[in-house]
């Protein structure tokens, strides 16, 4: 039995911040992605746009626009070293943010990003990417992700089943992501949404779709906007100089290890939408989880978390759900699994909501998923996921005869076991949370 680790303490301290501001606008539907960004430039004669058309990107080379409500600035081509979205942030978004911020002092920035690159990629190449030896971030105030969200093709993209090399639009050519993975990874991340236009069905479908997102992203500022008439002022204000953009927030597979919210609860049905959150700390037995997969996401159009296997008490297993397709995969370690002197080497959040927490048998271990659909049944949703918990007399077996059961699940979550490493001389950080691999 361990005990519960220490919460963290800190001081933040706030200074003025004088860099101009970075709208960053993702969409996997450019038109209207275009619109926004073009209501905007209406409102601000000095606001400069930035474009990459990656149309050729496997040839190794992107076209770049820069325009201001007057026209156009530049339009030039750029030969890239590699053909990928990741080099286009290295080697040319980046770079042309830092000179233009330099050549147009007091001009703030709004960077559209093509369909098919996520707005998580972008904050991770600001943070760590360097130009001219230092981070775009001492130079430019990332101040908002916008995501626009077209109405009329929303809930068809969210449900595809196509993968971007099938549509011809893969960033890259080991880009295998599916085009519903990328639409949920740019709602998600965003710290601002806007559903643009009116769906095909009228206005009752474009309420729920507004529900939906809401549901899918609470973390969010919503904006409704009818593509028929804007008001660019307004618009402006909803989406420049916000400051909502927090940084320290995690990616979402660590949301809720480190006690971000990672959905709500709302059973009753709201335009037909329904969220529902499981959580509970035992253990799914693995077989019995494994035999209800399908069936639990059966009327699901996301769902999202982390759980603990009986037969692997010590991994924490990730859970992502979209476009008919399950992804699991291993998130590190509990921290209870972990030697004391590791502690100190994870996430302050996280070790703040163990804390809080924490049981004095199962330490931090415990089950968090959300489950997001349409006219989903949310309480034959929770007796199905509660059968697969063990029953009291599998709990009293105890860890030894858990991780004896049959598991469909093997090998398909490893650890890292130098994370086990006993020894005061590591000062590396710990990864628990950071990117689980597919199943």
């Amino acid at each position: 039995m361990s005990s519960s680790p220490q919460a963290p303490t800190h001081v933040v301290t706030a200074d003025a911040d004088t860099r101009p501001s970075l709208t960053v606008l993702s969409g996997f539907w450019p038109t209207a992605t275009f619109a926004v960004a073009r209501a905007l430039l209406a409102a601000d004669e000095s606001l400069l746009l930035v474009r990459h058309d990656l149309a050729g990107i496997r040839d190794g080379v992107v076209r770049r626009v820069v325009r201001s409500s007057s026209g156009i600035v530049e339009d030039e081509q750029a030969t890239l070293r590699h053909g990928c979205a990741s080099c286009t942030l290295r080697e040319d978004v980046l770079p042309t943010l830092v000179r233009l911020a330099r050549s147009h002092p007091g001009r703030d920035l709004v960077l559209m990003l093509p369909e098919v690159v996520e707005p998580e990629a972008v904050a991770a190449a600001c943070a760590h990417c360097l130009v001219d030896g230092a981070p775009i971030t001492a130079l430019i105030r990332v101040d908002s992700y916008v995501t626009v969200l077209d109405a009329e093709h929303l809930l068809d993209g969210l449900a595809s089943t196509d993968d971007l090399t099938a549509l011809g639009i893969q960033a890259a050519d080991n880009d295998d992501r599916a085009l519903a993975d990328v639409v949920i990874r740019q709602i998600e991340y965003a710290d601002t949404l806007l559903l643009w236009g009116q769906s095909r069905e009228g206005e009752f479908d474009t309420s729920r779709l507004s529900v939906l997102l809401q549901r899918m992203a609470p973390w969010a500022a919503h904006v409704r906007v009818d593509g028929d008439l804007v008001d660019a002022s307004t618009l402006t204000r909803q989406l420049r100089h916000t400051h909502r953009h927090r940084p320290e927030t995690p990616g979402l597979l660590a949301r809720g290890l480190q006690g971000y919210t990672l959905g709500t609860h709302e059973p009753e049905s709201d335009c037909g939408v329904v969220s529902a959150v499981f959580r509970a700390r035992r253990p799914f037995h693995p077989q019995r989880l494994h035999d209800v997969l399908e069936q639990v996401n059966a009327e699901m159009i996301r769902s999202r978390g982390h759980l603990w296997l009986a037969s692997q008490p010590d991994t924490v297993v990730a859970w992502e759900f979209a476009g008919g397709g399950l992804s699991m995969g291993s998130l590190g370690h509990w921290l209870v699994s972990l030697p004391e002197n590791r502690w100190e080497h994870v996430e302050d959040q996280r070790r703040l909501a163990a804390a809080l927490e924490w049981d004095p048998y199962y330490g931090d271990r415990h089950q968090h998923l959300v489950f997001i659909g349409l006219d989903a049944d949310p309480v034959e949703l929770h007796r199905t996921l509660a059968r697969c918990l063990l029953t009291d007399g599998e709990l009293a077996d105890g860890e030894e005869t858990w991780r004896t059961y049959h598991d469909p699940f093997a090998g398909c979550f490893p650890l890292n076991t130098e994370e086990l490493a006993d020894t005061d001389t590591d000062t590396d950080t710990d990864t628990d949370t950071e990117g689980a691999q597919p199943a």
